[in-house]
């Protein structure tokens, strides 16, 4: 079974994230924030929309770092919570800490989708042993 993030998880990440690396504390909309974790959830049809665990990790990913639910620390925080679902989901961070950076500045950037995301995730994380 799968474990998501709640909105309560997300406010805790950003709060170590930006207490760690500095910044502005500070929520924008809560209602922007419930969505992001509902999103990975949605089914259609009958159907998963985001049918891998990769793909649900982009979306935190794509919709933090495009929807800037906090005042401060949005791309740090929405990369962090990305690989914090996978390790909860039994997958390792593997990525180089200078690869981390560049690629969520690249998300926000080049507005990366979820597929591509989802890839940079796969190829940079590994199952736990």
């Amino acid at each position: 079974m799968i474990e998501y993030l709640t909105p309560e998880d997300l406010l805790y990440i950003h709060s170590a994230i930006i207490s760690e690396t500095g910044g502005s504390h500070g929520l924008r909309e809560r209602d922007v924030l419930v969505g992001i974790t509902i999103s990975p959830k949605q089914i259609v049809f009958g159907k998963e929309f985001y049918p891998t665990l990769f793909d649900k990790a982009a979306v935190y990913v794509r919709e933090i770092v495009m929807r800037h639910p906090f005042v401060d620390g949005n791309k740090r925080t929405g990369i962090t919570s990305a690989f914090v679902f996978l390790d909860k989901n039994e997958y390792i961070a593997t990525a180089k800490q200078g690869s981390v950076e560049k690629f969520a500045v690249e998300i926000a950037v080049n507005h990366l989708e979820i597929p591509e995301i989802a890839k940079w995730l796969k190829k940079n994380s590994r199952k736990q042993t």
